[in-house]
């Protein structure tokens, strides 16, 4: 991933805070980011796919849920610049954060 696919891929607002979720929750699945953002869910898959397209999320299947994290092979410079953007933008986050942890029966993950 170079500096311009990554900007690309996280330059759409639902994309960024998507990204922004997955790197502070570690592993969200569909039905949480589409609570956290308060959207439908074809459009919350339809960004899902564009990250996972572009190399920035990887997803596993338990059972009936997805889930999607950052990829493992991620270049270092990426994940330092999405932490330093979590970072720096909480406030941005807060609302999806807050939906986040209000949401009833959240998917269990194994250990």
């Amino acid at each position: 991933m170079n500096p311009a696919e990554f900007s690309k891929a996280i330059a759409d607002p639902t994309r960024a805070r998507i990204a922004l979720l997955v790197t502070r929750e570690k592993e969200l699945c569909v039905c949480e980011l589409t609570c956290a953002l308060d959207e439908i869910q074809p459009k919350i898959s339809r960004h899902l796919a564009l990250l996972r397209e572009s190399g920035l999320l990887a997803d596993r299947r338990k059972g009936q849920w997805v889930y999607y994290r950052l990829h493992p092979e991620l270049p270092v410079w990426v994940t330092k610049t999405l932490k330093t953007m979590l970072d720096a933008n909480q406030d941005w986050l807060e609302e999806n954060h807050q939906r986040l942890c209000a949401m009833e029966d959240r998917p269990n993950r194994c250990c």
